[in-house]
C-alpha cells in the first residue's frame, strides 16, 4: 500500500498530517467569502473550522452571514461517524444552480455542537471562495470540501489513489 509522503511545512504553514483523527472543531477569525453567478453569497469572520488528518480544513459559516435566498434545502442525507447527521443544500443564483454544494448538521454530536446550523461549501462548486482574501483552491476529488490555501501543505487525501489512506 502506498504511504504518502508528508510535506514539511515552512514558516508559517501548518501541514495536514499534523491535525488529528478524530477531528478537531476550532474557530476561525479569518475571514471567508463565497461567490457563486457574481452573488457574494456568504461573508464572515466567526466561522469554524474542521481539522482532520490528510484533509485541508473544512470551513463551517454560520447561518446568519449567508444570504438565505439563495439557499434551498435539498433531498440529500449523509452520515459522519465524527459530527452525525448531515442535510445538504442547493443554492441557486438567478439562472445558474448547485445542487447539493453545501452541507449543515441540525444536531451535532459532541465537541461539534458549535457547528449546529452552520453551513460549509464545496469549493469547486462554488465560482469563487475566500480566506482573507486568498483564493481557495478545493480539495481533490468530489467527497470531501476541504479548502486549500497557501499556508496549508500535504499531500491532501481525495485525489487518485488517496481513498485507503
Amino acid at each position: 500500500m502506498f504511504h504518502p509522503q508528508r510535506i514539511a511545512p515552512q514558516p508559517g504553514q501548518e501541514s495536514v498530517w499534523d491535525y488529528p483523527r478524530p477531528p478537531r472543531l476550532e474557530p476561525t477569525r479569518k475571514r471567508l467569502q463565497i461567490v457563486f453567478n457574481g452573488e457574494a453569497i456568504a461573508d464572515t469572520t466567526q466561522g469554524y473550522r474542521v481539522l482532520e488528518t490528510s484533509h485541508p480544513p473544512v470551513y463551517y459559516i454560520p447561518p446568519a452571514d449567508i444570504r438565505p435566498e439563495f439557499l434551498q434545502p435539498s433531498s440529500r442525507h449523509s452520515f459522519c461517524e465524527f459530527k452525525g447527521s448531515a442535510t445538504y443544500w442547493t443554492v441557486q443564483v438567478g439562472a445558474k444552480t448547485a445542487t447539493d454544494v453545501a452541507w449543515s448538521y441540525d444536531a451535532p454530536t459532541g465537541d461539534f455542537a458549535p457547528i449546529q446550523g452552520y453551513l460549509a461549501f464545496y469549493a469547486d462548486r462554488m465560482d469563487e471562495c475566500y480566506v482573507d482574501g486568498e483564493r481557495v483552491i478545493p480539495q481533490p476529488g468530489n467527497f470531501y470540501g476541504g479548502w486549500i490555501t497557501a499556508d496549508i501543505v500535504g499531500p491532501f487525501k481525495g485525489g487518485p489513489g488517496s481513498w485507503g489512506w
